[in-house]
């Protein structure tokens, strides 16, 4: 079996073509996948998730909320918001409602700003494109779309792609 070591995940491209930044972003999870992967012997790597685990989709929900909220509306729309939920606390219907609410208000934020446009993000401590946020965004949800799917399988075996 080859080892998996050393595992050198690229930077970001923050600003840039979006040929430069998305093949980075993408070069990026191909190498986070090889760095979740590194150090650990075959049997390790079969083993399937059993673990415990706080995570629920309704926190994935709450999470993504403040994630859209963050980055379009914040970074790219340059406004200041208050707090998001209070973790566990919210009701379902409102944490969806304040979801879609934020979805829809990223669109309109996408739609009314240029892909050049550059920012502050307090995350990276540094200027990024807005098509860097959309690239990042991205890549957020495509991370928590594979943990919503472990979650819902766990619930009633529902699979998808």
């Amino acid at each position: 079996m080859a080892a998996i070591k050393d595992v050198q995940r690229p930077d970001y491209v923050y600003i840039g073509s979006e040929p430069e930044v998305l093949q980075r972003m993408l070069d990026h999870y191909r190498a986070t996948l090889l760095w979740k992967c590194e150090g650990l012997q075959e049997v390790e790597l079969r083993q399937r998730s059993v673990m415990p685990s706080e995570l629920s989709l309704f926190e994935l929900l709450r999470h993504l909320t403040d994630a859209e909220r963050y980055w379009f509306q914040v970074c790219v729309g340059g406004r200041e918001l208050a707090g998001g939920f209070e973790p566990g606390t919210a009701p379902v219907e409102d944490v969806l409602a304040h979801y879609l609410e934020a979805c829809d208000e990223s669109r309109h934020v996408t739609a009314s700003h240029p892909l050049d446009q550059v920012t502050f993000s307090g995350v990276y401590r540094q200027q990024v494109s807005h098509r860097f946020v959309l690239a990042h965004m991205i890549g957020e949800y495509a991370r928590h779309c594979g943990h919503a799917d472990l979650l819902r399988e766990s619930i009633d075996g529902a699979t998808g792609e």
